[in-house]
C-alpha cells in the first residue's frame, strides 16, 4: 500500500509542475464556461436602430424614448428623408429603421389611429424576428399606458417590414455562415498538417536540400490548395443558390475575389500553425481548437456580437469569419459592392499578409 501511496504522490507533483496541464483542467473549463455563458444568449442587447420622424409630436418622442431606454436598442441615426433608409441598411451598421407617419399625434386625438412602420435587416432572421417583436411589445406599452383612465382608447397599428429576406428563411442566415466556416475549416486542416507530415516523413530534408528559398516552399505549398479550394467555394455557394434559394444580388466577381481572399487568409493560418508545430496530431488539434468554436460563438454566425459583453466583441473582431460572413451578406443578399465592404476586405488583406510573414519567418531552413 504505502508504494501505490507514493505512486499517487508522485503523480499529484508530476501534474502540479506541469502548467500546462493545470491551465487544461482549471483554466479550460472557466474560460468555456465564461464565453458560453455569455455569448450564447436569446436576447438582443445594443442594437442600432435609426428613427425617421415626420411628426416629431409628443407621443413619437415617448416611443422612441422608451425604446432607447430599454437597453435593447441604441440610436445610431435619425433619418431625414425616405433615401436614407435603404443607404442606412447597406452600410450595415443599422439593424432597424422605425418610421413614424406625419402628423402622428394629430391622428390620434383626433381618429384614435396612427401607423408605425418596423423595417428590419432580416439577413439574420432569427434577430430580425427579436426585433422586431421586442419593438412591438414596446410600442404597445406606451399606448397601454396613454389608454389608462381615458374614456376613448387609442391605437397604433404596427406595420413590419422584413428587408432583404421578407419570408425569415433560415437559410438566408445560415448559408453564409456555414460557407465561412467551411471554408476556414477545411483549409486550415489541409494547411496545417503539410509542412509536419514533410518533417514526419522526411521529406523535408530533400526540399531545405533544394535551391528553393522559404516563401517559394510555403508559395508551392498554398498555392495548389488555392485552386481546389476556389473549387470548394463555388460548389458551396451553387448550392446554396440552387438548393437553398439564397439570393446573389450582388457582383459574382467581386464574391470570387473575396472568396479568393479568405482562402488565402485560411490556408495562410493553418501554414502558420504547421510551423509552430511538431506534429500531424498537434496541427489537427490546433486548428481544431482555435478554430472550431471560436467561428461557431465568436464570429456573429447565430449569436449577435452586439448582445456580448464589451471583451467578447473585442475578440470577435479578431475573428476572420466575422469579416467574411458580413462581406457574403452584404454582396449576396443586399447587393453591395466594394464601396461598402472595403474595411472589411483591408482586414482580410491585412491577416493574410501579417499570418504569410509570420510563417516565412518561422519556417526553419534547418531540421
Amino acid at each position: 500500500m504505502k508504494p501505490f501511496l507514493g505512486f499517487v504522490r508522485k503523480e499529484f507533483y508530476h501534474i502540479l509542475r506541469d502548467y500546462r496541464t493545470l491551465l487544461v483542467l482549471f483554466g479550460m473549463p472557466v474560460a468555456q464556461m465564461l464565453i458560453f455563458g455569455f455569448v450564447i444568449s436569446t436576447e438582443i442587447r445594443n442594437v442600432n436602430i435609426a428613427v425617421y420622424d415626420q411628426s416629431n409630436d409628443t407621443y413619437t418622442r415617448q416611443i422612441t424614448d422608451k425604446l432607447l431606454s430599454s437597453g435593447f436598442f441604441r440610436l445610431h441615426q435619425r433619418i431625414q428623408s425616405p433615401g436614407q433608409i435603404q443607404q442606412a441598411f447597406r452600410s450595415g451598421k443599422v439593424k432597424e429603421v422605425i418610421v413614424y407617419e406625419s402628423d402622428f399625434a394629430g391622428k390620434l386625438l383626433r381618429s384614435g389611429l396612427a401607423n408605425v412602420q418596423i423595417i428590419a435587416d432580416a439577413s439574420d432572421a432569427n434577430q430580425a424576428h427579436m426585433m422586431v417583436g421586442y419593438t412591438t411589445e414596446i410600442i404597445l406599452s406606451c399606448m397601454a399606458s396613454w389608454n389608462k383612465n381615458v374614456p376613448s382608447p387609442v391605437n397604433v397599428q404596427i406595420k413590419p417590414r422584413m428587408l432583404y429576406n421578407e419570408n425569415l428563411s433560415s437559410a438566408f442566415m445560415f448559408v453564409p455562415g456555414t460557407m465561412a466556416m467551411i471554408l476556414m475549416l477545411i483549409c486550415t486542416l489541409m494547411t496545417s498538417i503539410s509542412i509536419v507530415r514533410e518533417k514526419e516523413t522526411g521529406s523535408m530534408e530533400v526540399l531545405l536540400a533544394s535551391p528553393l528559398r522559404p516563401f517559394q516552399i510555403i508559395g508551392g505549398k498554398v498555392l495548389p490548395y488555392i485552386v481546389l479550394s476556389l473549387i470548394n467555394a463555388v460548389s458551396v455557394i451553387f448550392l446554396g443558390v440552387f438548393v437553398f434559394g439564397v439570393p446573389v444580388h450582388g457582383s459574382f466577381f467581386l464574391l470570387f475575389v473575396e472568396c479568393l481572399l479568405y482562402i488565402s487568409l485560411a490556408l495562410s493560418v493553418g501554414i502558420f500553425i504547421s510551423t509552430v508545430t511538431s506534429s500531424q496530431q498537434l496541427a489537427l488539434f490546433l486548428s481544431m481548437l482555435i478554430l472550431m468554436l471560436p467561428t461557431i460563438l465568436l464570429s456573429g454566425f447565430i449569436f449577435p456580437v452586439e448582445s456580448m459583453p464589451t471583451i467578447l466583441q473585442w475578440l470577435c473582431h479578431l475573428m476572420p469569419p466575422k469579416y467574411f460572413i458580413t462581406i457574403l451578406k452584404n454582396v449576396m443578399l443586399k447587393g453591395t459592392g466594394i464601396d461598402t465592404v472595403w474595411r472589411e476586405t483591408i482586414v482580410l488583406l491585412g491577416m493574410t499578409i501579417l499570418f504569410m510573414s509570420m510563417s516565412i519567418k518561422r519556417f526553419q531552413i534547418r531540421l
